[in-house]
């Protein structure tokens, strides 16, 4: 009996080792995948982009669900890069996520796209753990305490961070391998919206922070994630004191929204994509603009004539724009001004779409 347990034991070890030597193996495929594509140029990247669009939405009537429509590639004939998804309410059982969206389709529409050549993000925005609100319930400044070990929503937090295990176990490819995936949990940091916010937590705090929830994760096997810290536009040098640690950061990215004039969209991002790419540099690390954009494109040469000038000066992995969605959008839109501008960035040799980036996909 004795013998047979140890065989048991043994044989689930080399099950678990050989599980991580592949997520790593993944992981690692994508790193090297992102630093040649970046040599080309840059990729661009929609959120929610399978879903829904400024005239259409194909999650409303589940029975009919709309497969394989974009916004982007109506208006360009191609299908974004990069495609950004949210995990927002899986820590607490929700069948949609903070935006609506079944995270069935979630599974489905990130595979479509990993098996098309494309290349995934998740992001997530979890509920308050302490008052039970939204990401954005910023009213108390010892939520990220209460969750860290010894607090006293520590085992609370524990079964949020299983939920989204268990959804990330179910990412995986024909062959049953973990999809790679760029994860960006706790972004924006330095700003004070979130419960993780800069005025909501120290910096050591935020460093826990992000430590447990990685340690976690990789003692649960998964290696094929590829961390991403971003924090907001307005970097200062006191931000950096948030930073996890090389040794934790696989790409450092800006979340860029021009909320303001044009001119101090221009003056801040040009700041922080010299900060940040001197510090990527610095680091050894990619880097990108993980979030921006202009909502529902006021000035409809943007895409040209403002965003593209300036992030030209730099040499970021993608850009991803935010969603497209009836009441607001950042992306491009069928019927919309934007639209022609759009085309004609895509058409420039830098700027990277799906089908420039399929000869690339991983085995």
């Amino acid at each position: 009996m004795k013998h047979f347990i140890f065989n048991v034991v043994t044989a689930a070890m080399l099950q678990c080792i050989a599980l991580t030597a592949t997520a790593q193996t993944q992981r690692e495929a994508l790193l090297n995948r992102l630093a040649a594509l970046q040599q080309r140029g840059y990729m661009f990247g929609h959120q929610d982009d399978p879903f829904y669009g400024v005239q259409w939405s194909g999650i409303e009537n589940p029975a009919k669900p709309e497969y394989g429509r974009s916004d982007t590639k109506e208006v360009c004939g191609d299908y974004p890069a990069v495609m950004g998804f949210d995990l927002g309410g899986i820590e607490v059982g929700d069948k949609k996520n903070l935006d609506s969206v079944p995270f069935n389709r979630i599974r489905e529409e990130l595979l479509a796209h990993h098996r098309r050549g494309g290349i995934v993000t998740l992001s997530w925005h979890p509920r308050n753990p302490l008052t039970g609100g939204t990401a954005w319930d910023n009213t108390d400044t010892t939520v990220v305490r209460s969750i860290l070990p010894g607090g006293n929503q520590h085992r609370k937090f524990l079964l949020w961070m299983k939920n989204v295990r268990n959804f990330l176990s179910t990412l995986c490819d024909g062959k049953g391998r973990p999809v790679p995936i760029i994860f960006r949990p706790w972004h924006e940091n330095n700003g004070s919206w979130f419960w993780w916010g800069a005025k909501q937590c120290s910096p050591s705090e935020y460093r826990a922070l992000w430590c447990m929830l990685q340690d976690y994760l990789l003692s649960e096997g998964f290696y094929n994630l590829v961390w991403s810290w971003s924090p907001n536009l307005g970097i200062n040098p006191a931000d950096f004191q948030s930073y996890p640690g090389s040794e934790r950061v696989d790409l450092i990215g800006l979340d860029a929204y021009q909320w303001g004039t044009e001119a101090e969209f221009i003056r801040d991002i040009n700041a922080d994509l010299k900060t940040l790419s001197a510090f990527a540099a610095e680091q050894n690390k990619l880097y990108a603009l993980t979030e921006c954009g202009l909502k529902n494109l006021p000035d409809p040469t943007w895409w040209t004539r403002v965003l593209k000038p300036q992030i030209d000066q730099y040499n970021i992995s993608y850009f991803l724009v935010w969603r497209n969605a009836k009441h607001e959008y950042f992306g491009p839109a069928p019927g919309e001004k934007n639209a022609f501008y759009f085309k004609e960035m895509v058409q420039s040799k830098n700027l990277l779409m799906l089908k420039d980036i399929q000869e690339t996909k991983q085995k």
